[in-house]
């Protein structure tokens, strides 16, 4: 099914519209409808529809003009334009606009399903040639250059001498010149099945059904170098199981190496979601200054990724709006200790129980020295620490003070009681840092409440200014602040200017235009719109009935 939202101000002409068409036996899902384009951009960002059918004329944002924010914000989105005759040069207009199909009013329903299936052909057509399966097999053997692959690869895996990443560079042709440096790992999200695999006779395999995660891995692969051609921005290749991407800017602007690496990975995370019809899931790592620290930041970009446990998958997610990276602490290579880390931070008990036991299945204590034991304990100790520093103070003092009995590590009767104690310390942390973890979310939505109260007035106020406030991302910010309110940013703007007009209208003399610009609004017709649909009545028609008359 593709979805498709309709956008029309006149009430009984959308219900018409919508009511002559079976559009399910056409392949389309009609997920909403608008009355102007205001109402609409705010729902094609909320639903990512593959298809938009809207009138031109319209109040607050007219047609034209929606289609001009579509291209600017969702180029692949196909729009299709309602017009009358007596529009016919605004239809004009709209083929520079790059517009994929109008329709003269009156029409009838045949007359609009037809175009409706020639816009799903071409839909069609542009998925099957960025999913081709047999010609991305093809490809994909033909285009991997081995050497190239396993440079970059040894870059984010191993720190390599600044002479070899030199003469491999140019000897590869990879350009990798700069003053910043940072790293990405896009990961496909896992696709959960009913276990039926076979497909009836004649239909297109698509990446979904194939189940090929290496297919899947370098379909993906193709649209983000797409992507990252077109912005002449970042390096793209497959490591071990996922894409990598590489970030480089010429200049030490660490702030706008990271806006543009989240920005390009959000673009490539939609894209994979229209054409491939799959999920990803990136991580971004620390900014680095020279290509050999590029596995530290690597290394970063996987913890990242991790947070997909707690966030969601199908999402960007920099490890700066996560963790804090100030003071860290040397990494360890081990894959253990990096395993217990990531457990304390992310895991649940049985997978902790899991890892310790792990941990201390791999000692035979008929064969390992008193030294050597402690010296295994402390560096588990050393990681909980670590683990401590990265969460916060308190969770530093709160570890600290239960590591003094370590002093007396000798008192241990046995593994067993150690394993034990390491269990029972990391639970302990565990619960601590998720539960600061709520506290965080909390103390950031209340921020940006008391902010958005502060400034609700103001009319250029965005989710990018409260986000800017608050030093963090609009990615990271959305998907808290949805989560802990129940509602997007956009929605709660609204209630609270529409609150605090319900309130200038009881207790002032105000018109209605002067307290539309008071909270923000820049056009008084919108305000009555928005106030009537949220209230069912005009502000006139409230502030009479609040006063008795």
């Amino acid at each position: 099914m593709y979805k498709l939202i309709l956008v029309e101000d006149e009430e009984d002409v959308r219900e018409g519209i919508v009511g002559q068409i079976d559009w399910e036996r056409y392949g389309f899902e009609v997920v909403d409808q608008a009355e102007n384009g205001r109402e609409a951009a705010e729902s094609i960002d909320r639903l990512l529809p593959d298809v938009v059918v809207t009138d031109i004329q319209m109040p607050f944002m007219n047609g034209l003009q929606l289609a001009e924010w579509i291209r600017a914000h969702h180029p692949n989105t196909k729009i299709i334009i309602l017009t009358g005759y007596d529009e016919f040069e605004y239809a004009q207009r709209a083929i520079k606009l790059q517009i994929d199909e109008y329709i003269l009013k009156p029409f009838s329903s045949q007359e609009l399903i037809d175009i409706l299936l020639k816009v799903k052909a071409t839909i069609e057509a542009e998925i099957a040639e960025k999913e081709n399966v047999f010609v991305l097999s093809e490809h994909y053997r033909k285009s991997l250059p081995v050497l190239r692959e396993q440079f970059l690869s040894s870059l984010v895996s191993r720190r390599l001498h600044p002479s070899e990443i030199a003469e491999k560079s140019m000897e590869y042709g990879i350009k990798l010149s700069g003053e910043l440096f940072q790293a990405s790992v896009i990961r496909v999200d896992h696709i959960r099945t009913d276990g039926e695999s076979d497909l009836p006779s004649g239909k297109p395999v698509s990446l979904r059904d194939t189940g090929d995660r290496n297919l899947q891995l370098f379909a993906v692969l193709n649209v983000a170098e797409e992507i990252c051609n077109k912005h002449r921005f970042g390096k793209v290749f497959i490591h071990r199981d996922d894409v990598v991407m590489l970030s480089i800017r010429g200049d030490k602007d660490e702030a706008e190496i990271t806006r543009m690496t989240l920005e390009i990975l959000e673009e490539i995370r939609l894209n994979v979601q229209r054409f491939l019809k799959l999920t990803i899931t990136a991580g971004t790592g620390t900014v680095c200054e020279t290509p050999a620290l590029l596995f530290h930041s690597f290394g970063d970009a996987l913890q990242a990724l991790d947070y997909r446990l707690i966030l969601g998958n199908n999402r960007v997610i920099w490890i700066e709006d996560v963790e804090s990276r100030s003071n860290r602490m040397l990494d360890y290579d081990e894959l253990s200790q990096q395993s217990l880390m990531r457990t304390i931070k992310l895991g649940t008990a049985q997978e902790l129980k899991e890892v310790v036991e792990e941990l201390f299945g791999g000692l035979d204590a008929a064969q390992v020295s008193t030294q050597d034991y402690q010296i295994f304990l402390l560096e588990i100790i050393t990681s909980i620490l670590r683990v401590a520093k990265e969460s916060g103070s308190e969770t530093t003092e709160f570890i600290g003070s239960g590591i003094y009995s370590l002093t007396d590590m000798h008192k241990f009767n046995n593994m067993s009681e150690a394993k034990q104690w390491i269990i029972t310390v990391c639970s302990q942390l565990m619960d601590t840092i998720a539960s600061e973890r709520q506290s965080s979310y909390k103390q950031l939505i209340d921020q940006a409440k008391e902010y958005i109260r502060s400034h609700y007035e103001e009319s250029d106020i965005s989710i990018g200014k409260v986000c800017q406030h608050l030093h963090i991302s609009t990615g990271y910010f959305s998907s808290i602040f949805k989560k802990e309110m129940k509602m997007t940013f956009v929605s709660y703007l609204l209630q609270i200017r529409l609150e605090a007009a319900k309130e200038l209208l009881r207790s002032t003399e105000l018109k209605a235009f002067e307290i539309a610009e008071k909270i923000g609004f820049a056009d008084p017709n919108y305000f009555s719109f928005c106030f009537r649909k949220k209230y069912g009545q005009s502000p006139k028609e409230y502030k009479n009935s609040s006063r008795g008359g």
